[in-house]
């Protein structure tokens, strides 16, 4: 194992996990491992999906989906205030003489 990085035990879907990981990105790592295991447990516990490599992928597709939504929605909100900011240079720019 490298130095920089430290074994770091998650539970997913009762099921133990040791990643090696770095010390910086620990609490990232667990937050995404309780993340992933509450989703694997909504999609088991829905009742539709049986076997825990149908479950992850559910669970997957779910995420990736809301993740890209979310990417979708912040690419809108950039060109929005990118728009906004292109109207006030244009509205300063006719109100005040060049200088």
């Amino acid at each position: 194992m490298r130095d920089d990085v430290e074994p770091v035990r998650v539970a997913i879907l009762d099921k133990e996990y040791v990643i090696a990981c770095p010390p910086d990105e620990k609490e990232g790592l667990l937050s995404s491992a309780y993340t992933l295991d509450r989703r694997m447990r909504e999609v088991r516990d829905n009742g539709r999906v049986q076997g825990a490599d149908r479950i992850a992928v559910m669970a997957a597709l779910n995420l990736t989906h809301e993740l890209l939504q979310a990417r979708e929605s912040q690419r809108e909100t950039a060109r929005l205030v990118e728009e906004r900011i292109r109207d006030m240079e244009q509205r300063i720019s006719k109100t005040l003489p060049d200088v």
